[in-house]
């Protein structure tokens, strides 16, 4: 409610009205701003609440610019940033706002506010009556004001949240689907009715079974001119599939998404201040499947099953190459036995390959680490064709009791393979699932 006082106030003096009287109009999202006029229009009346404080139309200044603006802290409110630079500048008598809710909905910046009022002598006037931050009770007052107003709003989140975390551990919080999905009439989940959507979904998931690299799926698609299907979530709904070129993101996206395994998840991310962009309130991380918070296996049609979707996370995090934490790598091509996993033993790092020769065909082990970060000279490099030989002798020393049974299923492999490259006409090389990863010993020059 705006109460206008026409009785005078000791607190305002010459000096004040000598200034400008500056009145901050704010509202936390432009849909209240569409919906909520009443409230937009109450504060621009506030003009008149400076006016009958004895402070000339002329001399009274809005400042709009937060509309639609949350007060929460970590968006940029230019109007707010123009209001303390006017105040630290000493052109302010006065500032006007319905509440401290509108000045400010976090601590930092409400006590900014009213330490750069109390250091230039500016008074701060609301709907009711009229503070001055030098003098004590008023401080305390208007302290409690911004800290109820911060509180207010942690309230409401709280609410809002435990109203949304219950209705989605029972599955009913509709939550944004991929481009496989999609709602029927009736709001159940079923697979997307657009056959082409579903047949470059199963395709992206058979050539991962196939191919056990996300890259080498986004490959084959780019050399196939085939593209992946998207359904933004930006713009009004009901949003459509648009096709857009394969890329590496979009390939993980698929891969990653438990949706496609029939599971109805929420808690894939959670907020981490420390990750906020310019233009948001917060940042997201992932969050590891076991802290999903609600995780509901066959709730809807998918195009995997579950025991497939944790096969091909753990498949994923195998081809980042963090040998310390127990990953290979995806298997490439190559000459050398112990590419991408051959250590130096004067540095400890990873070394890195090489091949000499008129061919090309020699490889080399080279840890290059010091020349590239700082630009001295190679660290070592060791020619692979003796390092190769004495590992593998040393390999077929330790499985000689074994030797017969080792023999036996790598011709059954190859014979495997020989059928496969058959069938589809073309040679396929497919490494081994796992590399000897006990064979990167340091070596030294």
């Amino acid at each position: 409610m705006l109460i206008s006082s026409t009785v005078a106030d000791e607190r305002l003096t010459t000096a004040h009205r000598a200034k400008l009287a500056y009145v901050y109009v704010r509202q936390s999202s432009v849909n209240q701003v569409r919906q909520h006029q009443e409230s937009t229009e109450l504060q621009y009346r506030l003009v008149d609440r400076a006016i009958g404080l004895g402070w000339p139309p002329e001399r009274v200044q809005v400042i709009d610019e937060d509309l639609g603006k949350s007060g929460a802290g970590g968006v940029d409110r230019h109007g707010f940033q123009k209001l303390i630079a006017e105040i630290g500048l000493g052109n302010a008598g006065l500032v006007v706002s319905l509440d401290a809710s509108r000045l400010a909905r976090n601590n930092r910046d409400w006590h900014q506010l009213l330490e750069l009022c109390s250091v230039f002598g500016v008074l701060i006037a609301d709907g009711e009556r009229l503070y001055d931050p030098r003098a004590y009770h008023d401080r305390l007052l208007l302290g409690l004001s911004g800290i109820m107003s911060e509180a207010e709003l942690h309230q409401l989140r709280m609410r809002l949240h435990q109203g949304e975390r219950q209705k989605a551990a029972r599955g009913e919080l509709r939550l944004p689907l991929p481009a496989g999905l999609a709602y029927d009439r009736a709001g159940t989940i079923v697979l997307n009715p657009d056959e082409e959507v579903r047949a470059r979904l199963h395709l992206v998931f058979a050539k991962f079974r196939e191919l056990q690299s996300a890259r080498r799926v986004m490959r084959y698609l780019d050399r196939n001119g085939l593209s992946l299907p998207v359904r933004p979530l930006l713009g009004p709904s009901p949003h459509e599939i648009v096709w857009r070129a394969p890329d590496s993101t979009r390939v993980l996206n698929i891969l990653q998404n438990p949706a496609y395994a029939g599971a109805y998840v929420y808690g894939r991310r959670q907020k981490d201040p420390s990750r906020c962009r310019p233009g948001s309130l917060t940042g997201t991380v992932k969050v590891a499947i076991a802290d999903w918070a609600v995780c509901l296996h066959a709730a809807h049609p998918g195009y995997i099953s579950w025991e497939e979707f944790m096969a091909n996370q753990g498949r994923l995090a195998d081809n980042v190459c963090r040998y310390e934490a127990g990953h290979s790598g995806v298997p490439r091509k190559g000459a050398a036995l112990l590419q991408g996993i051959a250590v130096c033993g004067r540095c400890g790092r990873r070394m890195s390959m090489r091949y000499t020769g008129p061919n090309a065909d020699y490889p080399v082990y080279c840890c290059r680490s010091d020349r590239d970060q700082q630009g001295s000279a190679m660290c070592q490099e060791v020619r692979a064709l003796a390092v190769d030989a004495l590992v593998e002798r040393m390999v077929l020393d330790a499985l000689v009791p074994d030797q017969i049974e080792i023999a036996l299923a790598a011709a059954g492999q190859l014979g495997r393979r020989a059928v496969s490259s058959s069938a589809s006409g073309r040679f396929a090389w497919s490494a081994p699932a796992t590399r000897p990863s006990a064979l990167g010993a340091s070596m030294t020059p």
